[in-house]
């Protein structure tokens, strides 16, 4: 993932500015946050979960599902919105989910989401804003 130039770039000095220091270190530093921590996970009200990074548009609420597990997840992002890399961190072999505009690490997917699409993108709400329509 980092050697793809994105169309959205900073420098580190510059990402620390536009971020508060939770988002610089899950989306620059590939971190996580506190399961249950984020109001973004009650969000239910009709409306675009976009990148706090840069604005991209990710998800939409009706794709919005509660799993249990502390975390916003959603069954399908929107189109070319984001993309995928190999994670064995921790242990484990995941597959991350970063904006495709500027590369800001997400969260993760995993296969045991609802149908139609059984996915289960598992997204660090502090990674998102949400515009309600």
């Amino acid at each position: 993932m980092q050697s793809k130039a994105f169309d959205v770039t900073h420098t580190d000095e510059e990402w620390r500015r536009l971020l508060t220091p939770e988002q610089y270190r899950i989306m620059r530093g590939h971190g996580t946050e506190t399961p249950g921590s984020c109001a973004l996970n009650h969000e239910k009200r009709p409306g675009v979960f976009v990148c706090a990074g840069c604005g991209q548009r990710l998800f939409v609420s009706s794709k919005k599902f509660d799993s249990g597990t502390g975390w916003p997840s959603f069954n399908d992002p929107c189109e070319g919105a984001i993309e995928n890399s190999g994670d064995r961190s921790h242990g484990m072999v995941r597959t991350e989910v970063h904006c495709s505009r500027c590369g800001s690490h997400l969260g993760h997917v995993f296969p045991d989401g609802p149908p139609p699409t059984y996915l289960r993108y598992c997204i660090n709400g502090v990674a998102m804003k949400f515009l309600p329509e």
